[in-house]
């Protein structure tokens, strides 16, 4: 995405990408002579400055690239792709483009493992199935327990790898002596504030001035 381009600032972000390992300054400042290295092997030159935002997401922290980008041609962001969207708003003039694949809001299962926990559809039953999502762990996103295809080990039939969502809900609300709740029938979910029809939009009106 940068070939062509002389003088590039590789910014980073301090927060998500940065927990996981992705995108914070440590791997800004090991990406940059990387980078500058194998541009250097393919005949051309380039010149690549580094900065870490504390969130690329928050429009106080972007203003700090003001002053930086009178300098470059192009921004190579490490943020997530809400980062990288907030940078090319702000600043339409500059080539924006995303060094890191967006793929989840997840939580560090291990050392080196992250699996996604939530899939931020704004119809939250977390209250009535013990802390588990069913939306983002059950392969079928099921609201009323498990399909006819969990295996004997309580596994999902798509992979050895996947617990079954609803083996975990049942255990959780076992373990809370509360099995009975799993009786009520859950209604379906409300789909309408999923992704389609356009971007969605949450609004506080007791933070709006």
């Amino acid at each position: 995405m940068i070939r062509g381009h002389k003088r590039v600032l590789l910014v980073g972000c301090a927060t998500c990408v940065a927990e996981c390992a992705a995108g914070g300054e440590e791997e800004v400042e090991t990406l940059a002579p990387l980078l500058r290295m194998a541009l250097a092997q393919e005949g051309g030159k380039i010149e690549i400055r580094t900065k870490t935002l504390e969130r690329q997401c928050e429009w106080e922290f972007v203003e700090e690239l003001k002053k930086l980008l009178p300098d470059v041609d192009a921004v190579l962001s490490l943020g997530c792709g809400i980062g990288v969207q907030a940078l090319a708003e702000r600043f339409p003039e500059t080539r924006i483009y995303p060094g890191v694949n967006t793929s989840a809001l997840a939580l560090r299962a291990e050392q080196g493992v992250w699996v996604s926990r939530c899939a931020a559809c704004g119809d939250c039953v977390l209250d009535e199935t013990f802390g588990i999502c069913p939306v983002a762990r059950c392969a079928k996103g099921l609201m009323n327990g498990p399909c006819g295809g969990t295996r004997p080990n309580g596994k999902c039939e798509l992979s050895e790898e996947t617990d079954c969502a609803w083996k975990l809900i049942v255990e959780r609300a076992d373990a809370a002596g509360a099995l009975d709740e799993l009786r009520k029938v859950r209604k379906p979910k409300d789909w309408s504030s999923a992704r389609h029809g356009g971007p969605k939009r949450v609004v506080r009106e007791d933070l709006r001035t």
